[in-house]
């Protein structure tokens, strides 16, 4: 015996849309009821009378595919009036779209506030401890080097060098060029309003030196080659290369965290004292386009009020700077999983917490020397 074809008949009522069914709503006839389905266009969150006392035959996958074609037209079943003799097909249908709208809508747990405190306290902890570790290991591998320094890879050392040395002057200098004549230009434009304008060259001069120019190039090599320290480092992790390296007797700290930390320390004042000086020059030039204050007149005044100590000061802050990011990058590089996703969420933090240490070191040296000499 032929079990009668699904159909439906979409048309407008007095009180809304009226949607008509008939026939087998079954797995069987998924195919054509798709068919159908396709081409419902009911206006959005208006009332709809489903009409299904013709229907003759349902199961849960005809159900499914009824409620979710509905849903994904606009239809709001709550708005949703079934109309259908059957008590066990009205509870069938019932009990699906619920549980469609449950799966379609998951709740939001609510989020305790000592729980969560614990976990990120937990985790914390964790880290803190992590770091505390990798500390140790990188003293002893310090003690090490200078029992041998035969050990000291030079040609990674050069390497390194140049990756973050040479190759990162030119955005140093450029970054502290503008940031000198940013300085120089919103400071003159105050001293103006006074005729005060030669003291735009006291005002460049301490902050470019003291503060502005190590914690520009900090910044910068923080996300520049911190970031670099971590992909590299956890790129080898990722192919297994670290144990290889392992396996070859050699030490994973002296072969990749050594060169990278003593690099930076090195490069770090140089690029610090080169910025310094771009950034004098581009607050000279500031000066004498807007204040009418010739070069001659700015460098000799720029003699007069910067003392050499405080010059000194800003560039013994950078090795500081430069180990501080070291360190996190090299300790995220060896603690990324052997994921390509875990590379890119160290990375991240890399950054993150370099800049927040760059902040917290320099705050440090604020506090502990405030005086301007």
């Amino acid at each position: 015996m032929d079990r009668p074809a699904p159909f439906l008949e979409l048309r407008e009522g007095e009180a809304g849309w009226v949607l008509r069914l008939g026939g087998e709503w079954r797995i069987g006839n998924l195919t054509r009821i798709e068919g159908l389905l396709a081409d419902i266009r009911v206006p959005h969150d208006t009332p709809l009378r489903v009409d299904a006392e013709a229907v003759t035959g349902l199961d849960s996958a005809g159900v499914m595919l009824l409620v979710n074609r509905l849903r994904a037209a606009g239809v709001v079943w709550s708005n949703v009036d079934l109309a259908i003799a059957d008590p066990h097909q009205r509870t069938l249908v019932q009990l699906i779209a619920d549980r469609l709208d449950a799966r379609a809508r998951p709740r939001r747990r609510r989020r305790r506030l000592l729980p969560m405190i614990g976990r990120h306290a937990e985790h914390l902890w964790r880290l803190a401890a992590d770091y505390f570790t990798f500390f140790g290991r990188l003293v002893y591998a310090l003690r090490d080097l200078a029992r041998q320094p035969g050990r000291f890879r030079v040609r990674e050392f050069t390497t390194q060098l140049e990756a973050t040395g040479l190759d990162a002057l030119p955005i140093v200098l450029l970054m502290n060029f503008l940031m000198g004549v940013v300085f120089a230009f919103l400071m003159g434009i105050q001293v103006a309003k006074f005729g005060a304008n030669i003291f735009v060259v006291d005002g460049v001069a301490l902050a470019v030196t003291r503060e502005l120019g190590p914690l520009l190039t900090a910044i910068l090599l923080a996300g520049r080659s911190g970031a670099a320290f971590t992909a590299q480092i956890g790129a080898m992790k990722v192919t297994e290369e670290i144990d290889a390296i392992s396996t070859l007797g050699l030490s994973p700290m002296q072969v990749l965290v050594l060169p990278r930390l003593l690099a930076i320390v090195l490069t770090m004042p140089l690029l610090a004292g080169m910025g310094d000086m771009v950034g004098m020059l581009g607050g000279a030039l500031v000066a004498a386009w807007q204040l009418d204050i010739t070069p001659y007149t700015f460098f000799d005044r720029l003699r007069a009020v910067l003392p050499f100590n405080t010059l000194l000061f800003g560039l013994y802050k950078t090795p500081v700077f430069a180990a501080a990011i070291a360190f996190i990058a090299c300790r995220n590089g060896f603690a990324v999983s052997r994921d390509a996703r875990s590379v890119g969420e160290h990375t991240t933090g890399t950054v993150v917490q370099s800049l927040v240490a760059v902040i917290l070191i320099d705050s440090a040296f604020a506090v502990a020397f405030p005086e301007i000499k």
